[in-house]
């Protein structure tokens, strides 16, 4: 139970630091033709994990609860794009290059998909 608890937080954190973060960036560059908010924010959380996991996996650090606090809490209530991109390097990594574009492709294919499944149906049961 203490480790939802953690993970909770952590997301909390994550949250908002993604919220402040990106609003920063968007309205520091004064552009709305592009996301740059998310943008920035998914890049920057995809360094943070790459990095860290570099430093999880070959040093150590972050043992157990600190990992799940740090990984799943604060860089997933950050961005979720950081897991995506870290579980495909990983796949790459261990040679699975079919598997790695496979997943790449399924994510962005099939996210586009529902994102416009759901719309429809809340376009439909709500007009």
């Amino acid at each position: 139970m203490y480790n939802l608890f953690l993970i909770g937080v952590g997301g909390f954190i994550g949250t908002i630091l993604r919220y402040a973060l990106s609003g920063f960036i968007q309205q520091g560059l004064r552009d709305v033709s592009l996301p740059y908010g998310t943008l920035g924010v998914n890049l920057i959380g995809c360094f943070a994990v790459g990095f860290l996991s570099y430093l999880s996996e070959n040093y150590g650090l972050f043992p157990g609860m600190q990992r799940q606090f740090i990984f799943i809490g604060i860089l997933g209530g950050f961005t979720t794009f950081s897991t995506f991109m870290n579980e495909s390097l990983r796949l790459a990594m261990d040679r699975e290059t079919l598997m790695m574009f496979l997943n790449i492709a399924f994510h962005i294919f099939f996210g586009l998909i529902t994102v416009w499944l759901g719309r429809l149906t809340a376009y439909r049961l709500w007009r």
